[in-house]
């Protein structure tokens, strides 16, 4: 089965990692303005307010706010059909509680989209991507406060009435499901947890469930909304999706496999898409001493709020062992620990590459709940430099794209509903998990290093002219591999 003639190819990119101009237009402090650069196993710290002795990657990062219209139109010449980006909350409303939102903040999105509709790229809108204004943390310890819920409600009312014009596929909360893990306390969540590493922050397993669950009502607050008011809009969810394989078949090994997939991987979808908290994270609560406190009404929201289409991110697969000996011996990551998996190659970054597990997953995720989807996320980040001549010779990006690429084609044939693809990241970013501008991504490379310094001069890399002809010819140039 050849991809669908409408169907979306493009890019995607995260506010906080790409936006820059954090101090300017009126733009308020956000979470991620206060994680500074550094290793994530070293230096990366959070701290309670900007220090001047340490360099903040997202206050410039690769600078879209001062190089959208260049950014954009190389986008267009790549042949983009989408591009997957996020609004900064603290940009429309610097404190997150503010009444009235910023105007400034409100007239660069307008261009952003209004750039965007003069090449023909559908914008593809997430609402909150890892950054919680900072005011909302340190006033109101994140979202574990249900104050948090009608902030947000307001903050996407506002965006909604602004845009339904420029943008009709919104994506409530980025990789939800981070809230799962430690990392999430701060990252995603905006939980106060003082001067911290970004890898050890103090966990509270109770507070951070609840938190999640204030996300959750808010999510289907906000899709309820644009049902009764926005009827072409396409609300959808966005999962971190890490399938767990068993390191062995033993047993216990497909148990645990299940039981990590199910908690880490499934839980979030499956409560947006049904509409209820699933039975197997109901025992895992009860077994770990966690109540969640629903308020009168939380049920009845999250039966009423459910996404027209699923979208997630897919970078690696994972095994896993129940026996602690092989564990130990295994590698950790962010978001999650394992064992090596003998029969795949990994990245420099101790990430399994799988393109077969893409459409294992694809299939598992179109039989669970019967929904379009869209991936939203998936590349690989490499440590790469500018040649004398200004080029990039990425070939193991063609490679690991060609073959992911390939999966979801199959995948397709499988009778799986998959409707958009965006490439992480259309433009090097710096990096979510680690910090650093080194750890790569884009197709377009960006003159920015983990010191601060560089020109932000833009440069296409041979990805950028495989990824273009793969779009025009949409996908039919697989076959030329």
């Amino acid at each position: 089965m050849s991809f669908p003639t409408n169907f979306l190819w493009g890019g995607a990119s995260a506010a906080n990692q790409y936006e820059g101009g954090y101090n300017e237009g009126g733009k308020g402090l956000a979470c991620a303005d206060l994680i500074s650069g550094g290793s994530h196993t070293t230096s990366r710290q959070i701290t309670k307010t900007v220090k001047e002795d340490l360099l903040y990657p997202s206050h410039e990062a690769t600078d879209f706010y001062h190089h959208y219209k260049e950014d954009i139109a190389l986008f267009a010449e790549a042949g983009f059909k989408a591009f997957r980006l996020s609004i900064n909350w603290s940009r429309i409303f610097p404190t997150g509680m503010d009444q009235a939102p910023n105007e400034e903040g409100l007239q660069f999105y307008d261009n952003v989209f209004d750039e965007c509709k003069k090449y023909g790229i559908e914008p593809v809108v997430t609402i909150a991507h890892f950054d919680v204004p900072a005011y909302l943390s340190e006033h109101y310890d994140g979202w574990s406060s249900r104050e948090v819920i009608d902030f947000y409600t307001h903050y996407a009312a506002t965006i909604f009435d602004r845009y339904q014009d420029k943008v009709k596929y919104w994506i409530t909360f980025n990789e939800i499901n981070t809230a799962t893990l430690t990392i999430g306390n701060f990252l995603s969540l905006g939980l106060q947890v003082g001067e911290a590493t970004f890898i050890d922050q103090p966990d509270d397993p109770q507070r951070r469930y609840q938190a999640l669950h204030h996300q959750f009502v808010a999510s289907a607050k906000v899709v309820k909304l644009a049902r009764e008011k926005y009827p072409q809009f396409h609300m959808g969810c966005m999962i971190s999706y890490m399938p767990r394989y068993p390191y062995t078949c033993h047993p216990n090994d497909v148990l645990l496999a299940k039981q990590e997939e199910n908690m880490h991987s499934k839980f979030c979808g499956d409560v947006q898409v049904t509409g209820k908290y699933p039975y197997y994270a109901k025992s895992y609560f009860e077994q770990q001493g966690i109540e969640i406190k629903f308020a009168e009404g939380d049920a009845e929201i999250l039966a009423e709020g459910t996404v027209d289409y699923y979208t997630f991110s897919y970078y690696l697969t994972l095994c896993v062992s129940a026996d602690p000996e092989v564990e130990k011996n295994g590698h950790s990551m962010i978001g999650g620990s394992g064992v090596n998996n003998p029969y795949l190659e990994q990245t420099e970054w101790n990430a399994m590459i799988d393109p077969v597990g893409l459409r294992i997953t694809l299939n598992d995720i179109y039989d669970r709940y019967q929904l379009p989807m869209m991936i939203v996320e998936n590349g690989i980040g490499v440590s790469e430099d500018l040649t004398e001549n200004g080029e990039v010779h990425d070939s193991y990006r063609i490679d690991y794209l060609q073959k992911h690429i390939a999966e979801m084609e199959k995948a397709l044939a499988d009778g799986v509903d998959l409707f958009g693809y965006t490439i992480w990241s259309a433009v090097d970013i710096v990096s979510a998990s680690t910090g650093e501008m080194k750890k790569r991504y884009g197709l377009i490379f960006v003159d920015k290093y983990d010191d601060g310094t560089g020109s932000l001069n833009r440069y296409k890399k041979d990805s950028f002219y495989w990824y273009k002809q793969l779009i025009a010819t949409n996908g039919e140039s697989l076959l030329e591999k």
